[in-house]
């Protein structure tokens, strides 16, 4: 693990995870950039309504800019930032535009391209490293198989990157690619305030009919291949269960990152003490006493984590001067992430 100096005064963190220890967000924002030829290209818009979507991007059809913020904002997304671009070569200048914004907390794009996925995923990835945590929720093409939608994750294999499988279908009944349920699976886990409750049971508005019924091996395999299962049951559309494409680290196999709630968690609990030692210690000396006063307020935190059952524990919390730089204070500890029920295995045993 490794901590990026900066000169800038303020509170900065890192983090690793096990399989055993590990490392927000109700109502908040989604950034979405998709090539349409209506809007200005590179000119950010935050749309909160689906009318005014239409009136800034136009309707045309349902895997449109318009369409994909509706389902977004359905499902519990406070707002859209959109950003159009005008082909498929200005994806990577939108990704860098909503990378420096804060507030966001997910991105989507309208583009099933793995080489524009994986510009995606780097841009989330390098503004979570500079304090902007945010995931990002991609789409498998029209009528991907299993295999491929496993060969995709892969290729993303991120922790901050989720993969929703299989497709929609249009207004027609015709199998479509699976950005319209990315985007609402993005708005979903944005409307979530409790970062570990799990995504699975999670119903997804806006949508009654999938491109394809996965059967439960299939259901298996996506999941152990770092793919977020959705099913259509009775016209209802919900979420199997919530996993990132991370599947391994350095080739071998790492099952610490598989259940999104992990990662939520992290991007709850680290900002959250961040913001809340850059308030109370803005101005302090790098003296003892300080040092006491920052352990007392980490330890505050994360009692306020662990009774809302975010974390299931904590230990280590530890705070000393940096022996290398006399202005610099480094606070270590560790806890455990809440994770959400998936399962109840029953065994019975009967006497006749």
């Amino acid at each position: 693990m490794s901590i990026s100096v900066h000169q800038r005064p303020g509170v900065y963190s890192s983090y690793d995870a096990s399989a055993v220890v590990s490392g927000r967000g109700a109502g908040r924002l989604v950034g979405l950039a998709a090539v349409n030829t209506q809007a200005q290209a590179g000119a950010p818009q935050t749309i909160t309504s689906y009318d005014r979507a239409v009136a800034a991007f136009g309707s045309n059809g349902p895997e449109d800019m318009a369409e994909l913020i509706r389902l977004a904002l359905k499902n519990g997304a406070s707002g859209v930032v959109a950003l159009p671009v005008a082909d498929e070569s200005g994806y990577e200048d939108a990704f860098a535009q909503l990378a420096g914004m804060e507030d966001i907390a997910l991105a989507i794009c309208g583009s099933t391209d793995l080489a524009v996925q994986k510009k995606l995923r780097d841009s989330v990835a390098e503004a979570s490293g500079l304090r902007r945590e945010r995931l990002c929720v991609a789409a498998g093409a029209k009528d991907e198989t299993v295999e491929e939608l496993i060969a995709r994750a892969k290729e993303l294999n991120h922790e901050r990157v989720v993969l929703a499988a299989p497709g929609a279908v249009d207004g027609e009944g015709r199998a479509i690619s699976g950005l319209p349920l990315a985007a609402a699976l993005a708005g979903a886990i944005a409307g979530e305030n409790d970062p570990a409750v799990p995504l699975g049971g999670a119903e997804l508005s806006g949508l009654s009919v999938l491109s394809a019924r996965l059967e439960d091996k299939d259901i298996d395999r996506l999941i152990l291949g770092g793919v977020t299962p959705v099913e259509s049951l009775g016209g209802v559309v919900s979420v199997v269960r919530g996993v990132t494409t991370r599947t391994t680290s350095g080739g071998a196999p790492d099952p610490a990152w598989r259940d999104l709630s992990a990662i939520r968690v992290v991007d709850d609990v680290i900002p959250g003490l961040r913001a809340a030692l850059r308030a109370k210690f803005r101005r302090a000396k790098n003296t003892a006493q300080s040092r006491g006063a920052i352990r007392a307020q980490v330890v505050l935190e994360l009692e306020n984590k662990l009774a809302r059952e975010i974390i299931t524990g904590y230990d280590g919390v530890a705070v000393a001067a940096d022996p290398e730089d006399p202005s610099r204070c480094l606070v270590d500890f560790s806890f455990a992430v809440a994770h959400g029920l998936n399962q109840i295995w029953l065994t019975a045993h009967i006497t006749v």
